[in-house]
C-alpha cells in the first residue's frame, strides 16, 4: 500500500486473532490509508482549475453517497457525469432529489476532469428551471 509516497505493510494485521497492540496500530493505519484514498478520490486534484460551463439535459439525479450526482447530455451528445458537493453541501445549496428530473435543462459551472477523455465535472452551481444552487459558494469565480 502507498500512504503520500512512502510504502506501509500492514501484514501483522490479521483478522479473526485477538486484538494486541500490532493488530490496533495496523487496524489504525488501514483506517488513515481509507480515509486518504477517500480524500484524493473525493478532493479536487483530478479537476482542472479553470472553471467550465456545461450547457445539457438531465438524463439521471443520484442522491446517493458518497456524492449526488447528475449525467448531463450535452448538445453534442456526450453524457457527463456531474459530481454534486457531499450530501450535507448539496442540501446546504438547497438541492434535492425533487429540484430536477430528467428531461431538465441544466448549466454547470465547475471543473472539468484532468483526464480529457473523461466527461466527468465537479460541479461548483448548477443552474435548473432558474435556479441556482451553489454547492461550493467560496469557489465561484467572477468573471
Amino acid at each position: 500500500m502507498v500512504l503520500k509516497g512512502k510504502s506501509l505493510s500492514i501484514a501483522s494485521f490479521r483478522p479473526g486473532k485477538r486484538a494486541g497492540h500490532g493488530s490496533a496500530l495496523a487496524a489504525g493505519l488501514a483506517a488513515a490509508l481509507a480515509a486518504t484514498t477517500a480524500e484524493g478520490h473525493h478532493g479536487w486534484s483530478w479537476a482542472e482549475g479553470e472553471q467550465s460551463e456545461l450547457v445539457g439535459v438531465i438524463e439521471t439525479v443520484s442522491m446517493a453517497p458518497p456524492h449526488p450526482a447528475l449525467k448531463v447530455r450535452a448538445g453534442d451528445g456526450v453524457v457527463w457525469q456531474v459530481d454534486l458537493g457531499n450530501p450535507r453541501q448539496t442540501e446546504r445549496s438547497g438541492f434535492g432529489a425533487e429540484s430536477a428530473r430528467a428531461g431538465d435543462e441544466v448549466i454547470v459551472l465547475g471543473n472539468r476532469s484532468l483526464d480529457a477523455g473523461e466527461a466527468r465535472m465537479k460541479a461548483v452551481r448548477i443552474t435548473v428551471g432558474g435556479e441556482n444552487y451553489d454547492m461550493y459558494p467560496e469557489r465561484i469565480r467572477a468573471d
